[in-house]
C-alpha cells in the first residue's frame, strides 16, 4: 500500500471506530448488530492491509463503506442519532470509500470481464457516494429544500411525475435535439468538404465561422424564436447553430490529417480528389468529426433548453424549468435536470460506442 492508502486507512478506522463507543452516540446510529458487522469488517481490513493482500483490502473496504452508508441512511430518520457518531460514521464509511475506489482505480485495465466490471464498478461507487453524502448532508443540517431538495425528494417527484417529464423529455430532446442536431452536424460537415475543395473559402469562411461560433446562445434564441415561431423549429434552429461550427471546425482540421505519403500513394494509383477523399482522407478525419459529434451531444441539449426560456408552449424541459423555479417546486427543477443529465450522458455514450465502431484502428483503442 501507497502512503496516501494508509493513511486512508488510518483516518477510516479512525473515524469508525470513535462512531462505534456508545457513549458518543455509535449505539444510537445505528443498531447493534451493524455495528458489530462493521467492527468485523474493520478487523479484517486492518488484518489485510497489513499482510498486503490487495484484493481482501478493497473488499472489505467495500463491505465497511457499505456497512457505514446503511448505517448514515438508517440515522436519517431520527435526529437524536445526529450526533459525532453519525458524523463520524459519515466520514469513516466515505475515506473507506475513496480508498477502494482508488484501489480499484489503480488496477491495471483489463478487456476482461473484470475489467470492464472495474470500469463501471468505479464511477458507480463514486456516483452512489456522491448522492450519499448529498441526502446526509443536506437532511442533517436542514437545509431548506427550497434551496437544495435530497435526492430522495428529488427521486420521488421524478417518479411521480413521469407523464410530465415524459412530454417535457419528447418535445425538447425528440424533437428538436435530434432535429437540430442531425442538420447542423450533416450541415457542417459538407461545407467543410467545400471548404477543402475551394481554397477561398477557407480562407474567408472560417474566420467568419469561427466569429459565428463566440454569439452567445441567449442572443441567438429570441431571434429564432421571431424567425421559425413558439415550438420546436425555432429551438432545432438554435441546436443548428451551436453544432454547426464545431463540426465545420474539426471536419476541416480532419481532411487534413492525412500524411503526404499516403497521399503520395494514392496520387501513383491515379486516384483523383474525390476517390482520395472517400478512401483515405474521410476515414483519417473520423477521429476529428466524431470529437465534434461528441461535442455537439452535450451542446444541443444545452442549446435547445436555453431556448425554450424565450419561447415556447406549454410543455419542454426549459419551459417546466423556469416556471417551476417561479413557483419554487425546486425539486421537480432537479427532477428536469436529472432527465437531462441522463439524455445527454446516454447520447454521448451512444455517440462513443459508435465511434469506437468506426475508429477501432485508432491508437487511442489499443490494449497494453
Amino acid at each position: 500500500m501507497t502512503r496516501l492508502q494508509w493513511m486512508l486507512a488510518l483516518l477510516s478506522l479512525a473515524a469508525t471506530g470513535i462512531a462505534l463507543v456508545p457513549g458518543l452516540g455509535g449505539s444510537a446510529v445505528a443498531p447493534p448488530e451493524l455495528l458489530w458487522f462493521a467492527v468485523l469488517a474493520s478487523a479484517s481490513y486492518l488484518a489485510f492491509a497489513v499482510r498486503q493482500e490487495g484484493h481482501a483490502i478493497i473488499w472489505t473496504s467495500l463491505l465497511l463503506s457499505s456497512l457505514g452508508a446503511a448505517a448514515v441512511i438508517s440515522a436519517l430518520g431520527d435526529v437524536a442519532a445526529r450526533g459525532i457518531g453519525f458524523w463520524s460514521l459519515l466520514v469513516g464509511s466515505w475515506l473507506a470509500a475513496w480508498l477502494s475506489v482508488e484501489r480499484l482505480s489503480a488496477l491495471p485495465d483489463g478487456v476482461d470481464a473484470a475489467g470492464r466490471l472495474r470500469r463501471i464498478a468505479v464511477p458507480l461507487l463514486f456516483g452512489i457516494w456522491l448522492l450519499i453524502l448529498w441526502e446526509a448532508i443536506v437532511r442533517a443540517t436542514n437545509v431548506p429544500t427550497v434551496l437544495l431538495p435530497p435526492p430522495s425528494m428529488i427521486w420521488e417527484r421524478l417518479t411521480g411525475s413521469l407523464p410530465i417529464l415524459w412530454v417535457d423529455f419528447r418535445q425538447t430532446f425528440l424533437k428538436a435535439v435530434i432535429a437540430g442536431y442531425v442538420i447542423g452536424c450533416l450541415s457542417g460537415f459538407v461545407v467543410a468538404v467545400l471548404v477543402d475543395r475551394v481554397g477561398f473559402l477557407k480562407r474567408g469562411l472560417m474566420p467568419i465561422g469561427n466569429l459565428m461560433s463566440a454569439l452567445p446562445i441567449i442572443g441567438i434564441a429570441p431571434i429564432m424564436v421571431m424567425w421559425f415561431g413558439f415550438d420546436w423549429q425555432s429551438k432545432a434552429a438554435v441546436v443548428v447553430v451551436m453544432t454547426f461550427f464545431p463540426m465545420l471546425v474539426n471536419s476541416v482540421a480532419g481532411l487534413s490529417a492525412a500524411g503526404h505519403m499516403e497521399r503520395d500513394l494514392m496520387r501513383t494509383f491515379a486516384a483523383g480528389y474525390w476517390s482520395s477523399l472517400i478512401k483515405l482522407r474521410i476515414p483519417a478525419a473520423l477521429p476529428f468529426i466524431f470529437n465534434a459529434l461528441k461535442i455537439n451531444s452535450t451542446l444541443a441539449l444545452i442549446g435547445a433548453i436555453v431556448a425554450e426560456f424565450f419561447g415556447t408552449p406549454i410543455y419542454g424541459m426549459g419551459f417546466r424549468i423556469s416556471t417551476e423555479v417561479g413557483r419554487m417546486n425546486i425539486d421537480m427543477v432537479w427532477a428536469e435536470i436529472a432527465v437531462a443529465a441522463l439524455a445527454g450522458s446516454t447520447f454521448y455514450g451512444l455517440v462513443s460506442l459508435i465511434e469506437r465502431a468506426f475508429t477501432f484502428w485508432h491508437p487511442s483503442y489499443r490494449s497494453g
